[in-house]
């Protein structure tokens, strides 16, 4: 093995859900050396990737699918802020969740649908709605394990600033 993917191979089993741009910059490297190398680590079962919202994560392959699309929606701010909210207090109302992060509603309720379907959460059938998380203590074991990097705060952040624009 490259000395290269070698890198790469251990930086990603390291920090897992890196996506694809932040290994790049985390070991400054071309774009083409990483999509090479990612694709060759892949192909050779070594390191796996999960595409979730739009952004394709990476990990060892000794992470489960539920665990990859959780620790993929840690690295993002805004639904982290809600999975860690969940976590401390328990089911909670959309509306309270989104008070309690100073969240639009419309921000909040996206960010729940989404990790509704990918089973991270789930909502209550009664009226008002809650919400919960669907693995609780092993949620709560995946927030040591990610922290979301500077870039994907700052693209939360702008997003957030524009939803509170329109």
């Amino acid at each position: 093995m490259s000395d290269t993917r070698d890198r790469i191979r251990r930086h990603v089993h390291a920090t897992p859900g890196l996506h694809f741009r932040r290994i790049g910059r985390d070991l400054d490297l071309a774009t083409g050396q990483v999509q090479y190398h990612l694709r060759r680590l892949t192909r050779e079962g070594t390191v796996v990737k999960e595409p979730v919202g739009g952004k394709t994560h990476y990990f060892a392959p000794s992470f489960d699918p539920w665990d990859r699309r959780t620790i993929a929606f840690l690295r993002r701010e805004t639904a982290r802020g809600i999975v860690v909210r969940l976590a401390a207090d328990g089911d909670r109302r959309p509306g309270t969740l989104a008070a309690d992060l100073d969240l639009a509603e419309s921000t909040v309720s996206w960010h729940l649908s989404t990790l509704a379907e990918h089973d991270i959460v789930e909502k209550s059938p009664s009226s008002p709605m809650t919400v919960s998380l669907t693995r609780p203590a092993r949620t709560a074991q995946l927030v040591d394990t990610v922290s979301p990097s500077v870039s994907d705060r700052l693209v939360d952040r702008f997003l957030r600033s524009v939803d509170e624009l329109l």
